[in-house]
């Protein structure tokens, strides 16, 4: 008889970690994270713990010790709870308007000035990802930048500026784009008023 044993004979709760799921885990870890605008590095350090374990923690390769997941959680403003439940809302089908999470990006990493609303919230059972990229006046994405897959948007807003390859599109409301991800590409608000563009790739990427 090993020593979990004779803890849950004498009654003692197993640890939700030894049942947890490592990618649905780091999956809800990451969502957090990023609702809140946070850095890696951000929310490593407020947790006090390595960035390189957080990064391994958030791609399902490791997990947390649960001292460590109470200090993740109480810098996220959540709760372990949400961190280990089973369904989404609505079974993952439907998601209410003014519920979708908004997204602010790293300003050195993904761009100035845009935030992500997500239309499919992140996890690793969906093919697709789709957000709405809302860009302020003067806002740009980093880049270029390219990657596998393809991509697909339509412009809700705004005037936006459209690089792909060594082409460059201007783009009104109305207008809708496809192309290869593998071509660097990059775009930024060439407007006054902020815009927005219904944003589909394939596989998620951030």
């Amino acid at each position: 008889m090993n020593k979990i044993d004779l803890k849950r004979r004498a009654g003692d709760q197993p640890d939700p970690l030894e049942q947890a799921n490592p990618v649905r885990l780091g999956t809800r870890l990451r969502l957090a994270r990023q609702t809140r605008g946070l850095t890696l590095k951000a929310l490593a350090t407020a947790a006090e713990c390595s960035e390189s374990l957080l990064s391994k923690i958030e791609n399902g390769k490791a997990s947390p010790s649960l001292p460590m997941l109470h200090r993740l959680v109480e810098v996220l403003g959540t709760n372990i709870g949400w961190m280990f439940e089973e369904s989404d809302s609505e079974e993952g089908i439907v998601f209410r308007a003014g519920t979708r999470p908004l997204i602010s990006l790293d300003p050195l990493r993904r761009g100035e000035g845009i935030s992500l609303e997500r239309v499919i919230p992140y996890s690793p059972g969906h093919l697709l990802q789709c957000n709405i990229h809302h860009i302020e006046a003067g806002g740009e994405s980093a880049g270029p930048i390219q990657h596998q897959g393809e991509e697909v948007g339509y412009v809700l807003a705004g005037t936006v500026e459209l690089m792909v390859g060594e082409r460059t599109f201007k783009l009104s409301v109305g207008d809708t784009f496809v192309f290869k991800s593998e071509l660097p590409h990059w775009y930024r608000n060439t407007g006054t008023e902020r815009a927005s563009i219904f944003w589909v790739n394939t596989p998620a990427t951030f």
